[in-house]
């Protein structure tokens, strides 16, 4: 599939003073708009992140953001993960969960746990090394026509439902300021919103959005039931897939508005619209992308995330090839379609992880002092000295 090209902005200048401006959401106040989302560093021991991790987090507070949320953190399920270096949030890793949201509200911001399982999805050595794990998924598939372990009872289904809000509780109880539900990428949430991995015939499948998502609509009501009024709750969603970025959850922008009312209802209190390119266009005869529409059905807040500050997107990064860094004309494009209202809030993943100090930089215009991100940085440890 071939992506249009990025629009030009015919200014060559900014301001991102907008995005400097504080949020409420519920009872949390995030002092910008600036996020930085969920990003895999793998420095996890069973599942306890490490303190290179703690002090990556803290620096990018630092650095000017506003909301980290960790990264993929697996619920306490026998089927969310086996990989020892992937977060988990159970009793045995909470007290470095805690010390990591301490740091990052002794530096002055906000952090969510990212609460996530990764269903079908097939990581190879999982079942390798580990015979007794069994991938539970919807029907079974990590991609149309590619089995990966089986489909899950509905016991099985209720049983991973209590997981997410023991890992929803243990956050709030560790001082976290919300969670984020990872229902995107492919991964378990997501594998019943996409029609090519639900093939179930029960209440949580079918040929509607409104069937498949009923699961998804159900762990976020238990988790806003279980944590109160005040705790704050996001849902990452996306149309692209790790195995498939063509994929599609909707087909078209009724769907989606029926999926928002749903997670909306249930209790989901942001949006967190995951595109590998924020400016692609979602549907034909609108230059909207998938944050826009989101946003067109709610009056919830939506972050928009992809590519920002970057010429390629992650999936290319994670394959080894070299970004460009885009300059202020991709920081001109984002704040015309902020104004418009086409979003509330900015996820700003590599370019954050190239640079602790990004947000910083580009609010002082600052642009060609960054530190571009290179390919092998999620795997360095090079930016996580405290000073």
């Amino acid at each position: 599939m071939t992506e249009p090209e990025e629009p030009q902005a015919e200014a060559a200048d900014y301001d991102i003073m907008p995005l400097l401006q504080p949020l409420q959401v519920r009872g949390l106040q995030l002092r910008n708009r600036f996020v930085m989302p969920g990003m895999q560093r793998y420095w996890c021991a069973d599942g306890a992140p490490d303190q290179r991790l703690r002090e990556y987090y803290c620096r990018r507070v630092l650095g000017g953001v506003s909301l980290v949320i960790s990264e993929s953190c697996a619920v306490d399920h026998p089927s969310a993960t086996k990989n020892p270096t992937f977060a988990r949030i159970s009793p045995g890793t909470r007290e470095a969960w805690r010390r990591c949201v301490a740091g990052v509200h002794e530096a002055g911001g906000a952090m969510f746990l990212q609460l996530w399982h990764q269903g079908a999805v097939n990581y190879g050595g999982d079942a390798e090394s580990n015979p007794d794990f069994v991938a539970l998924s919807p029907s079974g598939l990590s991609h149309p026509g590619e089995t990966f372990g089986r489909a899950a009872t509905e016991a099985e289904l209720n049983s991973i439902k209590r997981a997410f809000v023991r890992g929803a509780l243990d956050a709030a109880e560790i001082g976290a300021d919300g969670v984020e539900l990872h229902a995107a990428h492919g991964f378990l949430l997501d594998q019943f919103l996409w029609p090519g991995t639900n093939l179930r015939t029960d209440r949580y499948g079918g040929p509607a959005i409104t069937g498949r998502a009923t699961f998804v609509a159900e762990v976020a009501r238990a988790v806003r039931e279980a944590t109160g009024p005040d705790f704050a709750i996001s849902i990452r969603i996306s149309q692209w897939k790790e195995s498939d970025y063509d994929a599609k959850i909707v087909r078209e922008a009724g769907e989606l508005g029926q999926l928002v009312s749903m997670l909306r209802s249930a209790g989901v209190d942001i949006f967190h619209a995951s595109t590998r390119r924020f400016w692609t266009p979602e549907w034909k005869g609108s230059d909207l992308g998938l944050a826009g529409w989101v946003k067109s059905f709610t009056d919830a807040p939506v972050i928009a995330v992809g590519s920002v500050g970057l010429d390629i997107d992650v999936m290319a990064s994670l394959d080894g090839q070299e970004g460009r860094p885009t300059g202020a004309s991709r920081i001109a494009e984002l704040m015309r379609r902020f104004q418009r209202g086409d979003f509330n809030l900015v996820s700003v993943g590599r370019s954050q992880i190239g640079d602790p100090e990004w947000v910083t930089k580009v609010a002082d215009h600052r642009i060609p002092d960054i530190r571009p991100f290179r390919s092998g940085d999620p795997w360095l440890s090079h930016d996580v000295v405290t000073t």
